[in-house]
C-alpha cells in the first residue's frame, strides 16, 4: 500500500463519518417534512368545512340584507306617499280650514265683547268722580 492507497482511505473512513454525522439531521429534516405535510393536510381538511360554513353564513347575510333593503324601499316610498298625501291636504282643505277658523275666532271675539259690554252696562263709559255726590248727599241731608 502505498502512500496514495493511504490517504484515499483515509479520506473515504473521513467521507464515511461525515456522512454518518450529515444522516441523523436529515432523518430529522425528513421527519420533519412528513409533520408539515400532515398538519397541511389536516388543516386542509379543517378548513374546507370552516369555508363552506362562512359562504353559508354570507348567503344568510344577502338574504338578510335583501330583506332589509325592500323593508328600507317600503318605507322610502311610504315617506314619499304621506309628504303627498300632506301637500294634498295642505292645498285642498289648508286654506279653507284656515279662513274658517279665522272667521270663527273673529266671531267669537266680536260676541264676548258684545256680551261683555251689556253685562257691564254704564260701566263702558268712565265713572264719575264720588266726592262730589257725597257733598250732595250731605247738603241734602242739611236740608232737611
Amino acid at each position: 500500500m502505498g502512500v496514495g492507497d493511504v490517504a484515499g482511505l483515509i479520506a473515504a473512513i473521513a467521507f464515511a463519518i461525515l456522512v454518518g454525522f450529515l444522516i441523523y439531521p436529515l432523518i430529522r429534516l425528513g421527519k420533519l417534512f412528513d409533520q408539515v405535510a400532515l398538519t397541511v393536510k389536516e388543516s386542509g381538511d379543517h378548513a374546507i368545512p370552516a369555508l363552506d360554513e362562512g359562504v353559508t353564513t354570507v348567503k344568510q347575510v344577502n338574504k338578510s340584507l335583501a330583506d332589509v333593503n325592500r323593508i328600507s324601499d317600503s318605507a322610502s316610498t311610504t315617506a314619499t306617499n304621506i309628504s303627498a298625501l300632506t301637500d294634498l291636504y295642505g292645498s285642498f282643505l289648508g286654506k279653507p280650514v284656515i279662513k274658517a277658523a279665522s272667521t270663527l275666532y273673529a266671531v267669537k271675539t266680536t260676541a264676548q265683547s258684545f256680551f261683555f259690554s251689556k253685562k257691564s252696562g254704564l260701566r263702558s263709559t268712565p265713572a264719575k268722580p264720588s266726592a262730589p255726590t257725597a257733598v250732595k248727599a250731605t247738603s241734602q241731608t242739611k236740608e232737611a
